[in-house]
């Protein structure tokens, strides 16, 4: 039966990526046709109002030509560029009907009547952003224009202030007007600055702002009650006299400019009307008007709607053919790891990979997995083989003295109760050692951690095992720095120690010694056992923390052991946090290094 056929065609991927890249299709073109029809309506409904908005644009952009030229000489290429760009025609005259610039042809007669006037010195304030009470293009700098030393010179004074203003809570920003000057602004929107900052420095005039305003003073002269320059109603100069400067940050050495009444105000904007007139372009006409190119409205014609349907029907048609060729791709793939996956698992069957996207990625992990399952599954066979040699061992010696005793061949003695114990403490032995390596493989391990010396962990080691050394003629030896401590649970590192030594006895021969080692290494503590016995082999290396493995392959219990000492040791060291490594000493003999965190001193620093 092939994998198909448990698969109903409703619930097949390729079937569904179809139906859903038909549905997209229907939808995505019933969509845009809609939106056509609704968005080229309301264009035309909106096209009016981006008109207003673009002529205003114009307004601005010509406005603000005429506020920073005292002339019309060069706006010819301006006006071109604007005209294309917004797709109107635009066109300047004089006052007295003279053409300064016209986008269209020569010869080409003007609207009926000119759509604005650009006068930088009474502008609309509705429609220019930025603009001054006084209807005075802030643009217009003129004579207040800073040459580039005073530019640079105010900016400092700007930058210095704002640090001040920082230095003593305050915070704000620095902006340029278009005469050059730097000021300083709070991000309140407040214009106050600390005491601490109002040297008077930043607003003072510099020698072109005080010869424009001493000049602007004279104009103003004859309007101001009559009064001179000097007289007090008018006062010092002030800086919120310059087009686009305020408002600007006040100290407190600061005061208003004497508008006082609606005749002094009157007074200050006809002076600085008559102060800037020189310095802008002369008042012109605008006339605005459409290109010829534009066609507003939308036709549903029948050729219209034959065109929409036969390009729906195209892209429905590309849709589907994309999506089917890009489903079977997928889907192929897909199947072969359904059939490998149904294989029996004693196969460990795997699939090609073909390609490189996801569905690649997914063969070449099933095929890992694959792998990995085979190796787990011959790591289980060869350690449920390994698990009854090593326990068939003792109780085989177990039965065969009993059996023996029991036949009446053999009398009941210390020596043979001695035997007895001796393969029983072996098999349990054993056992606790599957128990240990059972709770870390479950995650159910606990360590109990305090504080330990690392030269008594030493000490008990060596103690535990003297005996058995001088029984084998092997010299335990330590060499141990003082004031070492660890975190670790003294139960489980004892028995870490224990499998170590034990080990290096049986491969050390008489005469031989074990060096047990604990000193420092930044913020480590080194724990190292050495033997002078033959070493290891280099291609035993990588393998002597595995279970079950053993340098003795014959498994001969001549040197005894388990083959699960090492491995508890790797896992009890990383439980710790630590590492364990094995290599071979220069002269002889192998040497296992413990390294774990360094511990803190019970009640006391870091040691």
């Amino acid at each position: 039966m092939t994998a198909d056929a448990h698969i109903p065609w409703r619930r097949s991927l390729l079937v569904r990526l179809l139906l859903t890249s038909v549905a997209i299709a229907v939808l995505s073109v019933g969509a845009t046709a809609w939106l056509a029809v609704q968005l080229t309506a309301r264009a035309i409904q909106e096209e009016r109002g981006q008109v207003l908005s673009d002529d205003s644009d114009i307004l601005r952009r010509l406005s603000g030509y005429a506020a920073t030229h005292a002339d019309w000489d060069r706006v010819r290429s301006m006006v071109r560029t604007l005209a294309r760009t917004m797709d109107r025609r635009i066109a300047l005259t004089t006052t007295d009907g003279r053409v300064i610039a016209d986008s269209a042809a020569a010869g080409t007669a003007l609207p009926a009547r000119a759509s604005a006037t650009v006068d930088p010195l009474r502008i609309d304030t509705y429609t220019e952003p930025g603009a001054q009470l006084s209807d005075i293009d802030p643009r217009a700098a003129g004579p207040y224009l800073l040459p580039a030393d005073e530019r640079a010179q105010v900016r400092k004074l700007a930058t210095d202030r704002l640090v001040c203003m920082r230095r003593n809570g305050s915070d704000g920003s620095t902006r340029q007007i278009p005469s050059g000057r730097t000021v300083v602004t709070a991000d309140d929107g407040e214009a106050d600055v600390p005491l601490e900052c109002a040297d008077g420095r930043l607003s003072t005039p510099t020698p072109t702002e005080s010869k424009a305003l001493s000049n602007l003073t004279v104009l103003m002269s004859p309007c101001l009650d009559g009064q001179p320059p000097t007289a007090p109603s008018f006062g010092r100069l002030h800086l919120d006299l310059i087009p686009g400067a305020a408002p600007l940050a006040r100290a407190a050495d600061y005061s208003p400019r004497p508008a006082d009444n609606e005749q002094n105000q009157t007074c200050i904007d006809n002076a600085r009307r008559t102060q800037l007139d020189p310095y802008v372009a002369p008042r012109a006409d605008l006339y605005l008007g459409s290109r010829g190119r534009r066609q507003a409205g939308f036709d549903l014609s029948s050729a219209n709607k034959t065109k929409i349907i036969g390009v729906s029907g195209l892209v429905l048609a590309a849709t589907v053919t994309l999506t089917a060729v890009v489903a079977v791709r997928l889907v192929r793939p897909l199947r072969a790891l359904t059939a490998a996956a149904r294989q029996p698992p004693e196969r460990h069957a795997r699939v090609a990979v073909t390609t490189k996207d996801e569905t690649g990625f997914l063969a070449a992990a099933f095929n890992e997995l694959t792998a990995r399952r085979e190796q787990l599954e011959a790591q289980r066979k060869a350690m449920v083989s390994d698990i009854a040699h090593e326990l068939r061992t003792p109780l085989t010696n177990i039965r065969g003295w009993l059996e023996v005793t029991r036949d009446g061949l053999l009398d009941p003695d210390p020596d043979l109760f001695a035997t007895l114990h001796d393969e029983a403490l072996q098999l349990q032995h054993i056992i606790d050692d599957l128990q240990d390596l059972a709770a870390i493989d479950a995650g159910t391990l606990r360590l109990h951690s305090e504080p330990l010396r690392a030269d008594e962990l030493v000490a008990q080691a060596v103690s535990a095992h003297r005996s058995r050394a001088a029984a084998a003629d092997v010299r335990l030896l330590t060499h141990t720095d003082t004031g070492l401590w660890i975190d670790a649970d003294p139960v489980r590192m004892r028995q870490v120690l224990a499998n170590l030594v034990s080990n290096a006895l049986r491969h050390t021969p008489a005469h031989g010694t074990v060096t047990l080692t604990a000193r420092h290494s930044g913020e480590f503590v080194v724990l190292a056992v050495e033997d002078t016995g033959d070493g290891i082999a280099p291609d035993d290396l990588p393998h002597v923390f595995e279970r079950f493995w053993r340098a003795e392959k014959s498994r001969s219990r001549r040197t005894g052991g388990s083959g699960l000492g090492l491995s508890i040791v790797r896992q009890f060291v990383e439980a710790h946090g630590g590492t364990v490594m094995a290599h071979n000493a220069p002269g002889a003999g192998a040497v296992f290094t413990i390294r774990l965190p360094r511990g803190t001193e019970p009640d006391g620093p870091p040691r």
